[in-house]
């Protein structure tokens, strides 16, 4: 298909993209709607297994709902992964009506709700506590509900991942407590009927760089260890966070995971000997299902302005944010695309737009594609994280995107 990092292991059968095996026009029409997401169920599959291959055995893999809390996809998941991390009550709702077991899902994120606390406590699931009010407020709930909830601490470390997409730790941040606090918040935390169970510290996200990624994981347990020293129990859930990229844009290279995996092994072996309690855990949520899903929409109009070829769609921003560069980047460039019902045709330089009143709405930007008329099939590659939730899917009121895993 194309040199595009991206495009690895996608197939075409007579000039059209396979998803799930299935030829694009025969799934458009099964999905009953354009535009839509699908998702590929086979590539996440062996996404889980690429990554069971390298890291170690200790290692619990955990995937993080808010990528795609799509509930086919997280039932999907539930039977290939070690635990959950949601970041809000329909999330962990959704986690809980899979097969994970309560245990192993975890809530994170500023700013929870009284009426989440009160859920999720009642649910018996890990909390990650994300200030000393957010503390006093679950030890309250509790007490109200009889119950002695497993709670973390979510450290802002003095640090960040560098070369990261999103910065989610270092510096002043809104996430967790600023990790010079947290001693003194530990000894809170010993005076409250609270199961204290560990630590949760992630920095950023999407980083492609292996060496960056594995600096940052040995200042994120060296920093574990020496807060364990101040823990009123010995540390049983200690969340590493996660930060694996994917490649979207053709100078992208793939993450190496082997070299990650084998400092993970040698992190992992440490934590077993300092804190043998502890269950270490990663989190990954767009390396999982990123690269499994796409978003296809289709031609409603074709035109020509003062020499530019436009292709109009049926869906852009309002269901795929991401892929028009309104989504946290700082330099707008075009997601991987393809026309998926002429995978081989003659190619021109075209632009593709959605329905919408306003300039944003350009999901590609001049683009190299096969010569593409009413009625054709546009596919946005990468699109398996952080699409139509991701995304104002009420701005000027046009119909919502489907979503089929196949």
């Amino acid at each position: 298909m194309s040199a595009h990092p991206a495009l690895d292991g996608w197939q075409t059968d007579n000039g059209q993209l396979l998803v799930g095996g299935i030829p694009l026009e025969r799934l458009a029409a099964r999905v009953g709607q354009t535009p839509f997401f699908a998702y590929d169920r086979a590539r996440l599959s062996a996404r889980i297994a690429e990554l069971r291959a390298v890291l170690p055995e200790r290692l619990h893999l955990h995937y993080a709902v808010k990528a795609n809390p799509m509930p086919a996809v997280v039932q999907h998941l539930a039977g290939l992964v070690d635990g959950f991390d949601v970041a809000s009550a329909l999330e962990m709702r959704t986690a809980l009506d899979s097969t994970m077991l309560a245990e192993h899902v975890s809530f994170a994120g500023p700013g929870k709700t009284d009426d989440e606390l009160e859920q999720a406590v009642a649910a018996g699931i890990v909390l990650h506590l994300e200030s000393e009010g957010e503390m006093a407020r679950v030890a309250d709930i509790a007490e109200r509900q009889g119950l002695r909830p497993r709670v973390a601490i979510r450290v802002n470390p003095d640090f960040e991942l560098k070369a990261s997409g999103m910065k989610m730790g270092g510096g002043a941040q809104q996430f967790g407590v600023d990790a010079e606090r947290v001693p003194q918040m530990l000894g809170e935390l010993a005076k409250m009927d609270l199961d204290f169970a560990g630590f949760h510290l992630f920095a950023g996200s999407q980083n492609l760089r292996a060496d960056i990624l594995m600096e940052t994981q040995e200042k994120i347990v060296a920093l574990a260890m020496s807060l364990a020293a101040h823990a009123p129990a010995p540390v049983s859930h200690l969340n590493i966070g996660g930060g694996f990229g994917i490649p979207y844009f053709p100078k992208d290279e793939r993450l190496d995971l082997g070299p990650v995996g084998e400092h993970l092994t040698k992190l992992a072996e440490r934590v077993g000997k300092e804190l043998p309690e502890a269950r270490l855990i990663t989190e990954l949520g767009r390396y999982i299902v990123g690269e499994a899903g796409v978003y296809v929409t289709k031609i409603v109009d074709r035109k020509e302005s003062r020499g530019q070829v436009f292709l109009i769609c049926d869906g852009g921003l309002n269901h795929h944010l991401a892929a028009s560069g309104n989504f946290g980047q700082v330099i707008r460039r075009n997601y991987p695309v393809a026309i998926g019902n002429r995978m081989d045709g003659d190619a021109e330089t075209a632009s593709v737009v959605g329905c919408l009143c306003t300039p944003l709405d350009l999901l590609v930007d001049k683009a190299e594609l096969p010569r593409a008329e009413v009625g054709d099939l546009v596919v946005i590659f990468q699109s398996g994280a952080y699409g139509p939730t991701a995304s104002p899917a009420a701005f000027l009121s046009h119909p919502t995107a489907a979503e089929a895993l196949v």
